[in-house]
């Protein structure tokens, strides 16, 4: 597994997510300046990491995604290579036109940082191979627009598209309304794209990958892409 750590001024998580590539795969993670206007040969898989580019100023995400480098990043996942966007990256990637809907300011208008229980609900994506469906994740979150909003039609299609890859659950494992700290609609914590390619999602499993460090339920899902990758091969 090849993967490259897009890094804008503003992320504060690259290093995480490059480490957690690093982990899973063995081999180092390539980090890529915003400037750039092509990605390295042979890259696998793109992350675009959490933190704050730009100082979040007009959008979260909005001056980030028109950074030379997410052309390119836009025709690796336009061409099926695999994106994981992580809270901002999550902003960034929707900002791109990569995924649906739009991050809205937390309905608490507070930052959250502190763990949240999730679930995946599908394993249909290279991120989710590897997750039961009835496991309960310890995922930290740390942001402060991090609703997932869409339209109706939207929506609609994101839910019947099996297209929500991770939802907020409460202490007994149970998508509600009060589950989504932040307000997302559907309790929604993460959404792939149409080919189940590209993954936006506002916890960050990078910071949940190492046992030494406290809960590792976020391993599984690099493990995954790993795994995807190798039996495509």
């Amino acid at each position: 597994m090849r993967a490259a750590v897009i890094v804008f001024p503003g992320s504060n998580c690259d290093r995480d997510l490059a480490l957690a590539f690093e982990r899973a795969s063995g081999r180092p993670t390539l980090r890529v300046w915003h400037k750039e206007t092509e990605l390295p040969p042979g890259v696998d898989v793109v992350g675009v990491p959490g933190g704050f580019s730009y100082g979040d100023y007009l959008r979260c995400g909005a001056i980030a995604a028109q950074s030379p480098v997410m052309r390119a990043v836009a025709a690796h996942a336009r061409g099926g290579g695999l994106t994981l966007g992580v809270c901002n990256g999550w902003q960034v990637l929707i900002e791109a036109g990569l995924l649906p809907g739009a991050l809205l300011r937390n309905h608490g208008l507070t930052f959250l940082h502190r763990d949240a229980l999730l679930r995946a609900t599908t394993q249909d994506s290279p991120f989710t191979r590897l997750l039961p469906l009835d496991q309960t994740l310890r995922i930290p979150i740390a942001h402060h627009d991090g609703a997932f909003f869409a339209d109706p039609e939207t929506l609609a299609a994101v839910e019947g598209e099996g297209r929500v890859a991770f939802r907020y659950v409460d202490a007994a494992g149970r998508a509600t309304p009060e589950s989504a700290p932040n307000g997302s609609q559907n309790a929604i914590a993460g959404v792939l794209s149409a080919d189940r390619r590209v993954l936006g999602l506002m916890p960050h499993p990078e910071r949940a990958v190492d046992p030494a460090l406290g809960p590792a339920d976020g391993a599984a899902l690099f493990e995954g892409v790993l795994s995807s990758l190798t039996a495509a091969a």
